[in-house]
């Protein structure tokens, strides 16, 4: 553990004026368009590796289940496989070989087995060439747009995007910032341009108040080359567990408005106490992008930290190790088990290595959380 504590990820340093704010090599969290989609993006198809050949129809195949048949096991069955294979470093040359990985199971290795075979899969193949299917999955690619309210605008004839146009007055708010900005929103952010949204908001949140602290989590802060939005947890001491929401919510309004004021923020989706949803551009030549801010009390911090760092496979993981020690964690707290398995009080902690320390885990840094 020391070798690994001196390594750090997000250890706090001073910024200009004297505030701490996050030192992370934060980075953000995949999923199944192109914009969640890491290698899928980065690859043409024809370079793509058998691997991730397997992992795009199963994650194709994961879509179909929750926006169509709205099946969440399935969806999160056909999920777990796919990540599970997109990161296994020997080629898969067969259904019994995948057996063997975390999230495979039989059914699964028959599917497997068929496109190594044929280089195409039967039920997607029907799945692709039924119009209703098509419709409901180009329409849940807007942002906002779910799998119900999808469904509900096939019914009334409106299966592509340009019908959407022509339709907003069906849409609320939220799904018609989405489909403004559709285009942009479909296209990767660059590990680059994160950076300087990074920048862009420590530098106005430390004007504000030098107490702020902020991370980038999800996929960036986990060193990836590209993700799909932004996310950003905030916090600030004045914020702690044993006080409401409501009554340190200024802390979020004020930061949000000082964000706006820097013309970083373009549009609002959401925005409450300690969340905010909204789209941002770093200047009138970039893209609009997808950005979260949470902000979360202070003794909370990191347990959110390591939570929305991810992977979901890397935090499930942890969670299982934890009970095994007795402990419970989740993206709020650390807390021991007693012999009747029943939570105690939250245990201080105020790094993630202190998570690690606890529960007698080995430090893994953000970049070595990519399951």
């Amino acid at each position: 553990m020391a070798t690994a504590m001196a390594d750090r990820a997000q250890e706090d340093t001073p910024a200009a004026g004297g505030g701490a704010v996050s030192k992370t090599h934060m980075k953000t969290r995949p999923a199944m368009s192109s914009r969640k989609a890491p290698n899928a993006a980065v690859k043409a198809k024809a370079d793509k590796s058998v691997n991730q050949k397997i992992a795009d129809f199963l994650f194709e195949l994961a879509n179909y289940e929750r926006n169509v048949s709205r099946d969440m096991n399935r969806y999160n069955a056909y999920r777990k496989a796919a990540s599970a294979i997109a990161s296994h470093p020997a080629e898969i040359q067969s259904g019994d070989q995948a057996l063997k990985l975390n999230g495979v199971g039989k059914k699964i290795a028959k599917k497997i087995d068929e496109f190594l075979a044929t280089g195409k899969l039967e039920k997607l193949e029907k799945i692709r060439a039924d119009d209703g299917n098509r419709a409901i999955n180009t329409l849940t690619q807007v942002a906002n747009i779910g799998p119900a309210k999808a469904k509900e605008l096939v019914d009334q004839g409106i299966t592509t995007l340009d019908d959407l146009r022509r339709h907003q007055d069906k849409l609320n708010k939220a799904q018609r910032i989405g489909l403004k900005h559709f285009d942009d929103f479909e296209k990767r952010i660059p590990r680059s341009e994160i950076q300087e949204v990074e920048k862009r908001i420590r530098k106005t949140l430390n004007f504000l108040d030098t107490k702020y602290l902020a991370t980038v989590c999800g996929s960036y802060r986990r060193g990836l080359p590209s993700s799909g939005d932004v996310d950003v947890l905030i916090t600030h001491p004045n914020y702690t567990s044993e006080k409401s929401a409501k009554e340190c919510g200024v802390l979020l309004h004020s930061a949000v408005e000082a964000l706006e004021t820097d013309k970083l923020i373009t549009d609002t989706i959401s925005h409450g106490d300690t969340k905010f949803s909204g789209v941002f551009r770093l200047d009138a030549q970039s893209r609009h992008r997808r950005l979260d801010l949470r902000l979360l009390p202070s003794d909370q911090y990191f347990c959110g930290v390591l939570y929305f760092t991810g992977s979901d496979m890397f935090n499930k993981q942890m969670r299982a190790h934890a009970l095994e020690q007795n402990f419970t964690l989740n993206e709020y707290t650390l807390r021991p088990l007693d012999q009747g398995h029943q939570p105690g009080k939250p245990l201080p902690v105020s790094s993630e290595e202190d998570i690690f320390d606890y529960i007698s885990y080995e430090y893994r840094g953000p970049e070595e959380r990519n399951l």
